[in-house]
């Protein structure tokens, strides 16, 4: 067994650059609104939507709801939980947030739990998009596109400092 290579491909300041980013794209995108849902998908999407809130509250008026999206990403047909009710996004716009967009399985079963109530816009962010999807279904905000080999995977680390992306 081979042992595996680390190729960083974002380091921290560019994690950080392409967050304040995307931040600055949803408020343009979102810049008529009073108040935006940000659904981050766990634990890695939560933690870059918890980021984006931060850069957001400071740079626009919008009142910025978190909402934690639980789906079983090996069987993302199960119940997907969200930590507020479906009434509080009810005629909302809602950003769904997720670390890496593959297949785009995660991101897709994400999408058809929210257009189970009528939304006043949706669009999907995600800090690396790899072009393997196997959906239609596509990132409106991204940090990095990135062509890889479907046997590569890639690591994203927000928790701790310093945050980075790598491929493996």
């Amino acid at each position: 067994m081979k042992p595996s290579i680390k190729n960083t491909i974002l380091d921290h300041d560019d994690i950080v650059n392409k967050i304040r980013r995307i931040a600055y794209q949803i408020y343009e995108s979102n810049v008529d609104e009073t108040e935006v849902i940000l659904a981050g998908i766990d634990s890695n999407g939560y933690i870059l939507a918890k980021k984006l809130k931060t850069i957001l509250t400071k740079i626009s008026p919008i009142n910025i709801i978190l909402c934690r999206v639980e789906i079983d990403k090996k069987n993302p047909r199960n119940v997907i939980k969200t930590s507020i009710n479906a009434e509080d996004y009810k005629n909302k716009s809602v950003v769904l947030i997720d670390d890496v967009l593959n297949s785009g399985t995660t991101l897709v079963y994400g999408v058809k739990h929210f257009l189970d109530v009528p939304l006043k816009r949706f669009k999907t962010a995600v800090l690396v998009n790899r072009n393997h999807k196997k959906y239609p279904v596509k990132a409106d905000f991204k940090g990095i596109s990135l062509s890889t080999s479907l046997h590569e995977h890639i690591d994203v680390i927000l928790k701790a400092k310093p945050y980075e992306a790598f491929l493996k």
